[in-house]
This record gives structure tokens, sequence and C-alpha cells, in this order.
């Protein structure tokens, strides 16, 4: 991934409100465009980054769940 395109992400959303956020990342999903994968990329690695070794241990019980639907 370009490190423009991943900062040009964190530029547009770094003040964004919790709100703020939760709709980018709804219309992301719901617009189903290719082109939104690389910025909700950028999204979900501050989480991991951020987050402790449990959240992380969730996130990925929660993701391995989801894929086997």
């Amino acid at each position: 991934m370009n490190l423009n395109l991943r900062h040009a992400v964190l530029a547009n959303v770094s003040e964004n409100t919790p709100a703020q956020l939760e709709d980018t990342i709804v219309d992301a999903i719901k617009s189903g465009e290719e082109k939104m994968l690389p910025g909700l990329g950028v999204l979900f690695e501050v989480i991991w980054q951020t987050a402790n070794e449990a959240d992380r241990e969730e996130m990925l019980q929660i993701l391995e769940q989801g894929l086997k639907k």
C-alpha cells in the first residue's frame, strides 16, 4: 500500500467523532466498492496497533466466526 494513501486516509478521519468514524465504516461497507478496501485496511491497522493482546484475540475470534458463516 502506498504510504501517501495511508497518510491521506488518516488525515481525512483524524478529527472525526466516533459517530463519524462509524458512518465512514458503514458507508464503505455498504457501498461495496473495491476502492474503499484500502481505507478500511488503514482503519483496521490503527485498531490492531492500539489494541492490547486480549482485544486482538477477541478480534481474531470474531473474524474466524465471521468467516465460517
